[in-house]
């Protein structure tokens, strides 16, 4: 997908009210784990991940990161460049000084588009706020010791691509879970990253089209 044209139908997507939950649910493990009946929502970690799009060549790619093996619950999972909102950040703010501590971008390089929806993600008690930017050429990235294995650069059109789909069966804490995934560049995009590109590429038209014609929203 070119990259002039992705950004061209996010910005008009964003004028409109989000999937969120219905896009979500496309990529949502099953069964889906929800917030314990007892759980008190102040106790909710709020934090922020950015979701950069960038052109190699024509194309529109965009930024993930493989976790360290050591970081314990979500060790070796593809994620968002992101962590927790310090007190007194806006998301904004979070998105990008966390791309900065873990992958080196430079904040005044990356133009804001704007937020998606939040993702509840009750197995580590956080909400995450995905935040879309957008830079025009892709700075050096190197990524943090201790915090990030790989750097991802993947295509939007691989994401939209169906033989990238796919589906993983796995034990997490006794639950057995299947999850919808996008097995890319080695390594299998699931989970919360998963259902964060599901409204994102909803927003292009997925999974019914991602070609160069009007958003479906």
């Amino acid at each position: 997908m070119r990259f002039d044209g992705v950004i061209e139908r996010l910005q008009a997507a964003l004028a409109h009210p989000l999937p969120g939950a219905e896009a979500h649910a496309l990529m949502a493990p099953q069964p889906r784990r929800e917030w314990p009946a007892d759980y008190n929502p102040a106790h909710v970690r709020h934090a922020a991940g950015l979701l950069l799009v960038f052109p190699s060549g024509q194309d529109a790619h965009v930024v993930l990161t493989v976790r360290a093996d050591t970081l314990g619950r979500h060790s070796g999972q593809v994620s968002l460049p992101g962590g927790v909102a310090e007190p007194g950040e806006t998301y904004d703010q979070a998105a990008l000084r966390e791309a900065y501590e873990e992958i080196a971008l430079p904040p005044g390089a990356v133009q804001l588009l704007g937020a998606l929806t939040a993702v509840d993600i009750p197995v580590s008690g956080f909400r995450l706020h995905p935040i879309l930017g957008v830079t025009t050429t892709l700075p050096s990235l190197t990524p943090a010791d201790g915090e990030v294995a790989r750097i991802l650069e993947v295509s939007v059109s691989e994401l939209c691509d169906p033989a990238r789909r796919t589906s993983l069966r796995l034990s997490r804490e006794g639950r057995d879970i299947v999850a919808p995934a996008f097995g890319i560049a080695g390594s299998n995009i699931w989970g919360a990253t998963a259902m964060v590109l599901a409204e994102f590429l909803v927003l292009l038209g997925w999974p019914t089209d991602c070609g160069d014609h009007s958003p479906v929203l």
